[in-house]
């Protein structure tokens, strides 16, 4: 590889990493051609972006990324490395969990998301119960309509109960002004009472 092709290497690793919301690097060394296919079409599948990296040039791109100091991922630089970039932060730590369960491989070398650092293979299923930004928003969404629905609901509900008090004290006058009427039949019963 020349030097230019390294440098357009690099910006590419940049520009990948630039606006990452999760960052993981995996080791994929072990895998048959037919199954490195079958993770690269998995990964396409769950928006998960997959690139076969050299360590030292994936190492020289994030020493140039503002903002995040990635050292703490260098020393897991060995080997096959595969960079993966998604927007949701446990969808690489699934996407490898799945698959492992017919392989070995692909293995977690390390991570970064949510500001923290994860080293290892043994922080696999840690990453893959993260909850993501946009589900834990939907929770929080969810919790703060539930009283919000509650309060609708009994509102949309309060003109039927006004209603209701309205019917049962309507026919109440209906029945005061009935008797008005048999009172008025006595009445005139009681005269053909008294004539006989």
């Amino acid at each position: 590889m020349t030097k230019e092709e390294k440098v357009l290497v690099i910006q590419e690793i940049k520009e990948l990493l630039q606006d990452a919301k999760a960052v993981y690097v995996a080791d994929l060394e072990g895998l048959n051609a037919s199954q490195t296919s079958d993770f690269r079409r998995q990964a396409f599948k769950n928006n998960v972006q997959l690139r076969v990296v050299k360590n030292t040039l994936l190492q020289k791109a994030m020493e140039q990324i503002e903002g995040v100091d990635y050292s703490e991922m260098f020393e897991t630089f060995k080997g096959n490395s595969a960079l993966m970039i998604a927007d949701t932060a446990n969808a690489p730590a699934k996407l490898i969990q799945g698959f492992r369960k017919n392989a070995e491989k692909p293995a977690l070398k390390s991570a970064y998301l949510q500001e923290t650092f994860y080293i290892g293979d043994n922080q696999l299923s840690t990453l893959a119960n993260i909850k993501s930004r946009e589900e834990m928003i939907g929770e929080i969404i969810g919790l703060l309509q539930s009283p919000i629905q509650r309060v609708v609901s009994a509102l949309q509900n309060k003109p039927e109960t006004v209603e209701a008090k309205a019917e049962e004290a309507a026919p109440a006058p209906a029945v005061e002004e009935t008797p008005a009427p048999e009172a008025a039949a006595e009445s005139t019963d009681a005269p053909e009472a008294s004539a006989e």
